[in-house]
């Protein structure tokens, strides 16, 4: 038997087999967990998903069109969700975004309105829209989770407005936490280390980022994709039924040090 035998839940943000989504969805699937997906609307964005999603060995997977930035799209995609299934056991939020033109060293003076705004919207205050559409359909309880990153806390070269933004999404999971504790769902964000997917390679010197932390962690690498799958199926199992409103550090360390 596994830890999540029974339970099913919306995995948002899979985009290949090189996400922090794509690692959770396969912790989650290995132990006995159901998992429905969304994907960026377009023929090709399903491709990539829907590929992506069959070598975790999901055969036909369950998929629906979600553009995060408008509340239509929301609708339309939880709409459907609540068709498939009566139930929802958990939330999994890993869809972040930023202009990568401003994500580089010397640029987050000088960041417009714009660009300010949408790393915002899509990165922190999507997590809130996700979970208040979740909620009709956790009457007996769940687990929500999303994803975070050091550069919340610590000032990070080249992480600018996206820092900013997974600051506001930490703020989130506490405030989502107080509020949907009394409905018995547990409100969590993962802070994983530097892993290479598409969209941290928009950051500007995320290579040397990678040397540095797998100079100064504690552990002597970087994280991998399984290390934050397995951690987050502990946060969206029954085993943390005592943990809410926290970011767990998934970096082999390195967040413990002082230099």
């Amino acid at each position: 038997m596994g830890c999540m035998d029974g339970k099913t839940g919306l995995v948002v943000g899979i985009a290949n087999d090189r996400s922090y989504a794509w690692f959770i969805a396969e912790s989650i699937i290995r132990e006995g967990g159901t998992c429905l997906f969304t994907h960026l609307p377009g023929d090709k964005m399903e491709r990539r998903a829907r590929k992506a999603i069959e070598s975790l060995g999901v055969e036909d997977p369950w998929l629906a069109p979600m553009d995060a930035s408008t509340d239509e799209s929301l609708d339309e995609a939880f709409a459907a969700i609540a068709q498939k299934t009566d139930t929802l056991d958990f939330l999994v939020h890993s869809i972040a975004f930023a202009d990568k033109d401003w994500l580089k060293e010397g640029k987050f003076t000088a960041t417009p309105r714009e660009v300010f705004t949408q790393a915002m919207d899509i990165s922190a205050w999507t997590y809130m829209a996700m979970a208040n559409r979740a909620l009709p359909m956790m009457s007996d309880g769940g687990s929500m989770l999303a994803m975070s990153y050091y550069g919340a806390e610590k000032a990070v070269p080249g992480y600018n407005v996206m820092g900013v933004a997974k600051a506001a999404l930490e703020a989130t999971t506490r405030y989502l936490a107080m509020e949907l504790g009394q409905k018995n769902i547990r409100v969590n964000t993962i802070s994983g280390g530097p892993l290479r997917t598409m969209s941290s390679m928009a950051v500007g010197g995320f290579s040397s980022i990678l040397d540095w932390v797998e100079q100064k962690a504690p552990l002597k690498r970087n994280v991998t994709g399984n290390d934050v799958g397995d951690s987050a199926v502990w946060l969206l199992s029954g085993m943390s039924s005592g943990v809410t409103g926290q970011t767990i550090y998934v970096d082999c360390g390195y967040s413990a040090m002082g230099l």
